[in-house]
């Protein structure tokens, strides 16, 4: 009998050894058949989701966002406790005990799956994470596929937990899954659903958001806001249930409303242009991957008060010189359109509107004389001084029932729903400007048009337009660079100049054909006289003038031809600003920049730029042209910005028949530049010059950048300039105390009197 049940005890045992072994055999096999096809999980060690790109402005503030896909990575430490918890107790309660799978709930799980004919998943956090990162996510379909992605990821899961610790592998869950409404990880989605870091998240937020991993697709509470709240306190209990908080506690937190963050559409950029200029140089540089999916940060060079002093500017004079053309109808009328005024809504009005904002508004009608509009909420009655620039007399003659017209809000009665308006409609005319630092090069301020959304041209940039009048600073500091003065004569008359055989001679006028006869130099270019700059540029030769542009970072063609003297070269806004801030930088041209440093998810540098700085001309002849520029403001063409009362030089620049207006100035710290015209070269306006187009929208920019600033120490003297005495009118030495004396700068040895004083 004991022999007996000895032979029993051994066979069962060699059953067990065989049984075992092919256990182990198949376990072996269904590794080296999947293994080979798995990706490396070493992978994970470099695991780097899409994120997002952000530009920043020079102060630190976000200007732009690029992604494919909404998420901030963050650490462990940064998922509040409150939703590690929530997150375990709703997907995974044992995930700190077991080795990536849960044999009693698998267990659990298939006899339900058997019993009801159905497949439900048992899956841990581990294998979720294994599917998600490793394997992308969805399950083929077919029953045989289904099984052979479950053998795959249970080999992925071990080895998961094998490498990373639990700290770890949750940190990558909670970075890596989808939640909704375009929020990938738990950090974008506690800002979209609660305006929040996770960091912040309160008792119930936390269990929401911990609900939302089971069904993305169909929890948000911004897609189904019940099943959401039905998921968030099933968490809640199991929380409770887990004895991460107390039953009280849960209730507490189950009896509360969901507050979602109040949801605004973005808001556009405020420097469109400048940023489109940076996407470029990104998505050259790194391609669109990185630029989209990597996470760069782009530190930039741009002074967000600035730009929305540039932004107010550009909009403000563009629409003033607009209205001197007259009303233009309605472009649209949302009755014929199909709609109904009630009814119509506008996505500008979901924005906040605010005092001095430009938006559109409905006509809702034209009785007692008044323009009667709507603007989301609020209505309005516009008497006459309000559209009295339109030189009509009624209401009616302007608009009618449907129209969608463009008003300027002066005031507004939250209580009352009223808003006071007055009417304004979106000019053609278009304008630029760009402000750069002088001493570095950096762009501090861009706009590229009137409306990016009309035209994404910018014209900062990339418009070629002819000079102008801008061209005789160069042709005039040649002249200096050559030993002429401010208080060199120069014949203002009418001359025609030989362009060569078989070609009509090149005549020259003055605007309205007015000649002075002899004048000083600083006059003529004050004044900004055409005859002068062109005989000073045939004294000299075209070469000689034209030899200059490059030194002044002017990579545009410039032909040696004696009309240049007159700006019929074409240019950039961004390359004659750069050029005129060589005055007062002491001669140098600094190359201009945009960013200043980009550094990858990791911390990386990937680059940094820094000023470029490159010789132009010498620091005497700087000073002497800065000097004569200064007068322009002070008794010339830009006078009309002397009531800023700061230190300020510029010029002028009108092209023939009135099609480009410009006005580049500086003052010790920045050079600004405006142009405005049309894009399909026409007129703008008999007289409608520089100073007339140009000048108002610099003068109000520089209004808002010298509010609060402290007056600068004045302009950098260089050691080889001596002042003389002058009348300036004539030029010759004048006592201290006459009419017209200026104090007028001399590179030392040209000065009256000296022995290489210029004949």
């Amino acid at each position: 009998m004991a022999r007996s049940q000895n032979r029993l005890v051994k066979q069962a045992k060699l059953i067990f050894l065989f049984v075992l072994a092919a256990l182990a055999g198949g376990i072996s096999g269904v590794l080296f058949a999947y293994s080979p096809d798995l990706p490396e999980v070493s992978t994970l060690d470099d695991y780097a989701p899409n994120t997002i790109t952000r530009v920043f402005a020079a102060g630190g503030e976000e200007i732009r966002q690029y992604s494919t896909e909404d998420r901030v990575v963050i650490g462990y430490d940064d998922i509040p406790e409150v939703l590690r918890q929530a997150l375990i107790s709703s997907e995974d309660a044992g995930f700190f005990s077991h080795f990536g799978f849960d044999l009693r709930r698998l267990g659990i799980t298939a006899v339900q799956n058997v019993l009801r004919w159905r497949r439900r998943g048992a899956s841990t956090l581990t294998m979720q994470l294994a599917r998600h990162v490793s394997l992308g996510g969805a399950a083929p379909l077919g029953l045989e596929k289904y099984w052979s992605r479950k053998i795959s990821e249970a080999i992925l899961t071990i080895q998961i937990e094998k490498r990373y610790t639990k700290r770890e592998i949750l940190t990558l869950y909670c970075n890596q899954m989808y939640l909704g409404s375009g929020a990938h990880g738990v950090e974008a989605a506690a800002r979209l659903y609660f305006g929040k870091p996770a960091i912040d998240l309160e008792l119930a937020e936390a269990a929401l958001i911990a609900g939302i991993f089971q069904t993305p697709s169909r929890q948000s509470p911004l897609i189904n806001p019940d099943l959401a709240r039905a998921r968030r306190d099933y968490v809640l209990g199991e929380m409770a249930e887990n004895d991460f908080i107390t039953a009280a506690e849960a209730e507490a937190a189950i009896a509360s409303d969901i507050v979602l963050a109040e949801r605004t559409p973005r808001r556009p950029s405020i420097a469109p242009y400048f940023v489109e200029e940076v996407r470029q140089h990104l998505e050259a540089t790194y391609g669109a991957g990185p630029l989209f999916e990597d996470g760069l940060e782009v530190h930039t060079t741009l002074d967000a008060r600035l730009q929305a002093a540039a932004n107010a500017a550009v909009e403000r004079q563009l629409r003033v010189l607009d209205k001197r053309h007259g009303y233009r109808a309605p472009v649209r009328n949302v009755v014929d359109d199909g709609e109904t005024i009630e009814d119509f809504t506008h996505g500008r009005w979901r924005f906040g509107i605010s005092a001095g904002d430009v938006v559109p508004a409905v006509v809702t009608g034209t009785e007692g004389g008044a323009i009667q509009a709507r603007v989301g909420r609020f209505t309005t009655a516009m008497m006459r001084d309000g559209f009295a620039w339109t030189r009509r007399r009624s209401a009616g003659e302007l608009v009618e029932s449907g129209d969608l017209i463009e008003v300027r809000v002066l005031a507004i009665d939250d209580a009352a729903g009223v808003m006071t308006t007055e009417l304004e409609q979106e000019p053609e005319v278009e304008g630029a400007l760009i402000a750069l630092d002088n001493r570095t090069g950096q762009t501090l301020a861009m706009v590229g048009g009137f409306s990016f959304d009309r035209s994404k041209f910018n014209r900062a940039t990339q418009a070629q337009r002819q000079l102008g009048s801008l061209f005789k600073g160069i042709v005039f500091t040649a002249a200096i660079d050559r030993g002429y003065t401010p208080t060199s004569i120069i014949m203002d008359e009418a001359v025609c100049f030989d362009a060569g055989p078989f070609q009509e001679p090149y005549c020259p006028a003055n605007y309205k054909n007015e000649f002075l006869g002899p004048i000083t130099l600083r006059h003529a270019l004050e004044r900004s006289i055409n005859m002068p700059a062109v005989q000073m540029m045939n004294e000299m030769g075209p070469e000689v003038v034209v030899s200059y542009a490059p030194r002044f970072g002017i990579s545009s063609e410039v032909p040696p031809f004696l009309s240049v003297a007159l700006g019929s070269a074409e240019t950039t806004l961004e390359e004659i600003t750069s050029a005129y801030a060589v005055f007062p930088n002491r001669g140098i041209r600094m190359t201009p920049y945009r960013i200043t440093k980009i550094v990858d998810r990791d911390g990386k540098m990937l680059e940094e730029n820094r000023p470029e700085a490159n010789d132009a001309i010498g620091a005497g002849t700087a000073y002497v042209m800065l000097n004569i520029l200064r007068g322009v403001v002070q008794r010339g063409t830009g006078q009309s910005a002397r009531s800023l009362g700061w230190p300020l030089g510029g010029k002028t620049g009108t092209v023939d028949d009135f099609t480009d207006g410009w006005f580049i100035g500086f003052d010790p710290d920045i050079t600004v530049g405006v142009w405005v015209g049309f894009d399909q070269k026409r007129s703008l306006g008999n007289s409608q010059d520089g100073a007339t187009v140009a000048l108002p929208i610099w003068r109000e920019f520089m209004g808002a950048y010298i509010e609060d600033r402290q007056a600068p120490n004045g302009f950098v003297l260089p050691n080889n300039i001596v002042f003389v005495t002058v009348d300036r009118t004539t030029g010759e030495v004048a006592e201290p105390w006459a009419s017209n004396a200026i104090q007028e700068a001399f590179i030392a040895g040209t000065q009256p009197g000296s022995l290489f004083e210029q004949p």
